[in-house]
């Protein structure tokens, strides 16, 4: 009898070793350092939605053949819809989780494949046109692109481009002056927590230096009480966070006095549909 029981309570061993393996490595897969959530917008836009409500309060004239940059854009899918639903001439999503980057690369080319299957009406190639580098097969009388959710660009992936990269310390951004509008949307928590005052600061100078004349930042600071519930996601982040002396409620007048942009809008009185937990401000800044 002791020689049949030992291989069943070895079973029912290995089964609890397995639940135990498990389990670490969903505990594992659920610390995100630096914000990269895999499914980050599963749990931030509630299911019905059609798109992100924060896509709502962007404005056409921000994106309409400019040259742009989403920095944190995890896998991309607020990137891809800016893209398509205002007509970027081109958007660079950058983030330091290769992983993120990799699912950004499956999005958009799932984006297209869905864009391409669906119908759409029969256009006369002679009215296609090209203005700022954009071509599509949707076009006016005058000759003026139109680009909507409802017409897909052959042109996306030309337009769209994503890469791995740590913006405080990457030196792969192409130089000053190159950017019409910089997004960084629940991003800065995270790069105050892992680099400090000082990361937040040149994160704010880094994109000022990076935008043209009248450009424009969009920025999404996550608000303190944020900070507090993620302050322990790491040895670094805790304590960074303990030494932090500039808070979320002094942004507006960092960047306007000491950065240098000359006009700030806070967009998020138009801003509806939010999950809750995700009621943030979101500011417009002008250089």
């Amino acid at each position: 009898m002791e020689d049949e029981e030992k291989p069943q309570n070895d079973s029912v061993q290995a089964i609890n070793d397995n639940k135990q393996s498990n389990k670490k490595r969903k505990k594992q897969k659920e610390v995100a350092i630096f914000g990269n959530y895999r499914n980050y917008y599963g749990y931030r836009i509630d299911q019905g939605l059609e798109e992100d409500p924060r896509i709502k309060i962007m404005r056409k004239e921000w994106f309409e053949g400019k040259n742009c940059l989403d920095i944190g854009c995890n896998s991309g899918l607020i990137t891809i819809t800016i893209a398509k639903k205002f007509g970027c001439q081109k958007i660079v999503g950058i983030d330091i989780d290769s992983a993120r980057i990799e699912d950004a690369h499956w999005n958009l080319r799932r984006i297209v494949k869905m864009s391409e299957s669906k119908k759409h009406p029969k256009v006369d190639k002679s009215n296609s046109a090209e203005t700022n580098n954009i071509t599509t097969d949707v076009a006016d009388k005058t000759g003026r692109v139109e680009i909507s959710g409802n017409y897909f660009t052959s042109h996306l992936f030309e337009r769209v481009s994503f890469w791995k990269e740590n913006f405080i310390f990457g030196s792969s951004t192409p130089g000053d002056n190159v950017y019409d509008t910089i997004l960084c949307l629940s991003v800065s928590k995270w790069i105050h927590l892992n680099w400090g005052d000082e990361g937040l600061i040149t994160l704010f100078s880094k994109v000022w230096r990076l935008l043209k004349p009248d450009g424009v930042f969009i920025l999404e600071p996550q608000p303190w009480k944020s900070y507090i519930s993620c302050r322990q996601v790491s040895e670094v982040a805790s304590t960074n966070y303990k030494n932090l002396t500039i808070f979320p409620q002094q942004f507006q007048e960092i960047l306007l006095d000491k950065i240098g942009f000359r006009k700030i809008e806070n967009l998020s009185s138009s801003l509806t549909g939010s999950k809750t937990g995700f009621n943030r401000p979101i500011l417009a800044l002008w250089k």
